[in-house]
């Protein structure tokens, strides 16, 4: 794991915010010695968000087809 400085920080954040999400942690020290962990933010998304399909079948097809699944 990669310690930086605040200054090394401030000059290169792009790279180190790459190197963080890369990685997983960064450390930076500050001049009175104390260090704090750079760790991206994990992205949680729905399991229900999928990506859509293009069909040719109406509302009232679709409809009927999901009745006719919950009947069985």
């Amino acid at each position: 794991m990669q310690v930086y400085t605040y200054s090394e920080v401030r000059q290169n954040l792009a790279v180190i915010l790459e190197q963080a999400e890369n990685t997983g942690k960064v450390l930076i020290k500050r001049k009175d010695g104390r260090i704090f962990a750079l760790i991206p933010e994990k992205i949680s998304t729905s399991p229900l968000d999928v990506p859509s399909i293009k069909a040719d079948i109406t509302t009232k097809e679709l409809v009927d087809i999901i009745r006719e699944g919950r009947e069985r």
